[in-house]
């Protein structure tokens, strides 16, 4: 799974001022992320605001991505929910042979035990035609997926390659690096842990820093997989202040913000999301602008 170790990031969906999706800035973000060296993207992940997309708005951002892409760098799908089997119906009905995995959150809301999350999990990589990356956020599902229940998913199941791992608990973290297999991936879904991670063992991050700032960010990625530290962690101090600020009022807002200073698109959110307000928005312009000089 040498496609996904390095930098991947959570693409937007850009949205104009009438709030529908705006293909022509999708477009442009996905070369400018492409340019700027990131090494795969993730579609239809929290940051591209999936629930507040229809079906048909849904695939009308796959096929603008897969048509910018154009079979550039792997793409990864998001899939996941917390009605196990409607999961397992749209693995059974979606054309995925465009993607070459699918990421899939640990079950949201319903709060399901240890052994609930395994099997939620046994079902879809019983059911994927592709290969699954695991996702555990607990900040948004208000249950955390243990190690020793990745470690059991990951040995059980051959398709089960890897894990997003964003607790924000770099012992955790650590934890699963000491214990997977060999080729499983343990990538950081926290973009201010990720290059600690990185040098624990970890593959690498599903970031968004990393799409608002993707040449720095990638390349903070490499070296730290280089093993070239002192380097890395200059990167990483360059940016420590952007990451703060691009979830200080939430995801995506912050990194829309960003997208707006470039002109690259509107950063027009779709409620329940609010824009982040005018003191975070010109912080993040400021910080565009002087990364850029």
């Amino acid at each position: 799974m040498q496609a996904f170790i390095g930098t991947g990031v959570a693409l937007v969906t850009p949205f104009k001022k009438d709030f529908s999706v705006d293909t022509d800035a999708l477009k442009k973000i996905v070369n400018y992320v492409i340019d700027g060296g990131v090494e795969y993207l993730v579609v239809l992940g929290t940051t591209g605001e999936p629930a507040t997309l229809s079906e048909e708005e849904q695939e009308l951002v796959i096929s603008t991505i897969v048509e910018a892409n154009n079979g550039r760098l792997p793409l990864v799908l998001g899939v996941g929910g917390n009605n196990t089997h409607k999961v397992v119906a749209e693995l059974e009905n979606k054309d995925l042979s465009r993607f070459q995995a699918i990421l899939s959150v640990s079950p949201y809301y319903n709060k399901p035990t240890q052994e609930g999350i395994y099997q939620h999990f046994k079902m879809i990589a019983e059911t994927s035609p592709i290969p699954v990356i695991l996702y555990n956020v607990p900040g948004r599902t208000a249950s955390n997926m243990l190690p020793e229940t990745v470690l059991r998913l990951a040995k059980e199941f051959k398709n089960i390659i890897g894990i997003k791992e964003a607790a924000g608990d770099i012992v955790q973290a650590m934890k699963l690096i000491q214990h997977k297999p060999k080729d499983f991936l343990v990538i950081s879904g926290d973009d201010m842990v990720a290059l600690p991670m990185v040098l624990a063992g970890g593959s690498g991050v599903i970031s968004v820093i990393g799409e608002g700032y993707p040449k720095e960010f990638s390349e903070m990625i490499r070296l730290g997989l280089q093993r070239k530290v002192d380097e890395a962690y200059a990167l990483h101090y360059k940016l420590m202040d952007s990451i703060d600020m691009i979830f200080e009022q939430g995801n995506p807002g912050g990194v829309k913000e960003i997208f707006k200073s470039l002109g690259l698109s509107e950063n027009t959110v779709r409620l329940p999301l609010v824009n982040v307000d005018a003191n975070l928005a010109g912080r993040l312009d400021s910080f565009t602008k002087q990364l850029s000089k």
